[in-house]
């Protein structure tokens, strides 16, 4: 099973050194247009394999991604301090302009899952590009994690026994599930309540606060974020890899909004299999529209 990563900035080479730990993949390659960026990494990391499980980690140009299953998309200007996502649009459309179509015609049986930042938008320009490969984008399988983080920390649980969604825009309009979260299978208010928890309107609107803006804080404090969304891009290359049919809040086209964005989908071997509606509440849907909304301003601007 091998996969590409395209980009070795810090999401790159964190989600390949994921994946190796992992055991994700057996062969590895890494391409950027700065190849000694890309030869140091692939090095450092290729360290690591024979103490973790043997993947086999090169670097090389477009032409090594042939036969990859999965290529990784994080190539792209980082997020700086003080911006946001959509910021980075223009930028890094036309980055992808550049090297979408250079790694279809290398790999395109592959499935391309695309991080880059604002990764909506982009997953669909990815779509426009690539027409005939699947496209998942990395969406809000970090964010979901982030609220599923909190929601245990508040609880005293184990992470793995929270379960929550968040849906919409891998941004500033995204939109936490509240309706549908659970933790050890019981709604959130009645596992607080029969552990004596405080749960109440302040509570929720700080786990909001936390996963909502988790990104700006980490960026402020150290420049970049990278070992959530490395093990967030390493899972759901798993899914695809490995054909194990998860459900992840991965973003993908979604005619009913017009945009893309992200949803429940069942993800496997050809990508996304299935998109999940969940039950909403009233303001919940009226959130996730609004959330839509705000991607469709911008994707006008992409003229796809």
């Amino acid at each position: 099973m091998k996969v590409g990563v395209v980009g070795t900035g810090f999401v790159g080479s964190t989600a390949a050194y994921a994946m190796v730990l992992r055991g994700s993949c057996s062969e590895l390659v890494m391409v950027d247009k700065d190849m000694e960026r890309a030869q140091a990494e692939a090095e450092d990391i290729a360290h690591a394999s024979p103490v973790s499980h043997g993947t086999r980690v090169w670097h090389g140009d477009y032409s090594e991604l042939a036969g990859a299953r999965v290529v990784v998309v994080t190539a792209g200007a980082n997020q700086k301090p003080g911006e946001s996502r959509l910021d980075l649009l223009e930028k890094n459309a036309a980055i992808f302009h550049e090297i979408i179509p250079q790694i279809s015609k290398a790999a395109p049986d592959a499935v391309l899952l695309v991080a880059t930042n604002p990764v909506d938008l982009l997953t669909d320009l990815t779509t426009h590009l690539a027409p005939n490969q699947p496209v998942i984008g990395s969406g809000t399988v970090l964010d979901s994690a982030r609220f599923r983080h909190l929601m245990a920390q508040h609880a005293g649980v184990d992470g793995t026994h929270a379960h929550g969604y968040v849906l919409g825009e891998h941004g500033d309009s995204e939109v936490l599930a509240w309706s549908s979260a659970t933790v050890a299978g019981m709604p959130v208010r009645d596992f607080m309540k029969a552990q004596n928890l405080p749960w109440n309107a302040q509570v929720r609107a700080e786990i909001d606060k936390g996963t909502r803006h988790a990104a700006a804080s980490i960026i402020e404090g150290k420049r970049a974020t990278y070992y959530g969304i490395g093990a967030a891009l390493a899972r759901i290359a798993e899914g695809v890899l490995k054909d194990r049919r998860s459900i992840l809040t991965v973003s993908a086209p979604t005619p009913d909004y017009g945009v893309s964005l992200s949803l429940p989908r069942i993800v496997g071997a050809q990508g996304i299999l299935s998109t999940l509606h969940p039950r909403l509440t009233e303001d919940e849907q009226q959130k996730l529209d609004r959330s839509a909304e705000v991607l469709r301003e911008f994707k006008d601007k992409l003229e796809l």
